[in-house]
């Protein structure tokens, strides 16, 4: 059998380092998440797109659709349509449970003023010679009350919350019949959903 002989020498370039902005290794970028909005700031733009209630509960304008088409063409413009009223309802069900479920709003309330203490001393402590930051003793603290909530029924609250959110939801972007609010104003807009 023949020799073969191959020369593999030379010099290998490795590609150049991409900028990830905070990425970890599993693509998630942590610089964007500082740029979320607030909790009061999402409530102020879901509260200044808000439809009309009067307009979202018109009783006249509830009907079937006649074929599976228009169906879907009214369920996607009223989800779009509708969108702030449909997340206004679901914090409203939110709180609702929240209220009904007093063991529930004593943790999440006991775990709010914990981490407002925190912030408020803005101090580091010492645990077994590691300095922890507030930060960190922010993120324990919602670690150590994730069994407590689970103990007293979050849970429950939270899929309660979620399967009558997506049922009244739904319901109401089957039956409303969005054609019958059509004017000159919000025409183009229906016109790019369908």
């Amino acid at each position: 059998m023949a020799e073969t002989s191959i020369d593999v020498s030379g010099e290998m370039q490795m590609p150049p380092p991409r900028p990830t902005g905070g990425q970890t290794k599993f693509g998630f970028d942590l610089q964007s998440l500082q740029s979320l909005p607030s909790p009061m700031e999402l409530i102020q733009m879901v509260r200044l797109s808000l439809r009309p209630w009067t307009v979202f509960f018109n009783i006249s304008n509830f009907k079937s659709a006649v074929s599976m088409q228009r169906l879907k063409n009214r369920v996607m413009h009223n989800l779009s349509y509708f969108q702030s009223n449909y997340i206004f309802v679901f914090i409203v069900l939110m709180i609702y449970c929240l209220i009904t479920s007093p063991l529930t709003l004593l943790v999440l309330a006991a775990v709010a003023y914990g981490a407002h203490r925190i912030r408020s001393s803005n101090r580091n402590l010492t645990i077994m010679g590691h300095t922890v930051t507030p930060k960190q003793q922010i993120i324990g603290l919602h670690l150590g009350a994730a069994p407590l909530l689970f103990l007293v029924g979050a849970g429950a609250v939270l899929f309660w919350t979620l399967g009558a959110s997506c049922f009244v939801i739904f319901m109401h972007a089957v039956f409303y019949n969005i054609d019958a609010i059509v004017t000159e104003e919000n025409e183009g807009f229906l016109a790019q959903v369908v």
